[in-house]
């Protein structure tokens, strides 16, 4: 999937106002994503995203592999996006669906392993491919 068509896709799926706000909810979300997985476990992820996606999972984070729950998973991303956390849930919710779709089956459901049960309606999203573009 190429970059433009991962944020149109945020944007469709989120009802994002602007192009630029479905970039920064697709940055905010993933650099939180980098923080809540170990670096030595995104390199699946990296290597199946637009190369544009990638410096945000790739730069060094000393508190990368937290562990947080869902609802600090959403503050933090939230105050990256310096948006309403409700807000934010929709957008996370978006960017997760993209990801599921932009990646290998097998590849998502180990990324989807390091996510513990409370986070289990961020991949209730419907595949990109149910949204008219």
């Amino acid at each position: 999937m190429e970059y433009h068509e991962f944020i149109t896709h945020v944007q469709s799926l989120s009802q994002s106002n602007s192009r630029e706000e479905a970039e920064l909810a697709t940055r905010a979300t993933l650099e939180t994503i980098k923080e809540r997985i170990a670096s030595s476990d995104i390199q699946d992820l990296v290597a199946q995203l637009p190369e544009e996606l990638n410096t945000y999972l790739q730069t060094q984070v000393q508190a990368s592999g937290q562990t947080f729950n869902l609802q600090e998973f959403i503050k933090r991303v939230s105050q990256k996006e310096n948006i309403e956390p409700t807000t934010t849930a929709i957008h996370v919710r978006a960017v997760f669906a993209v990801l599921q779709n932009a990646i290998k089956p097998e590849n998502f459901s180990k990324f989807q392993a390091h996510f513990t049960h409370d986070y289990e309606e961020l991949f209730a999203a419907p595949h990109t491919s149910e949204v008219p573009t």
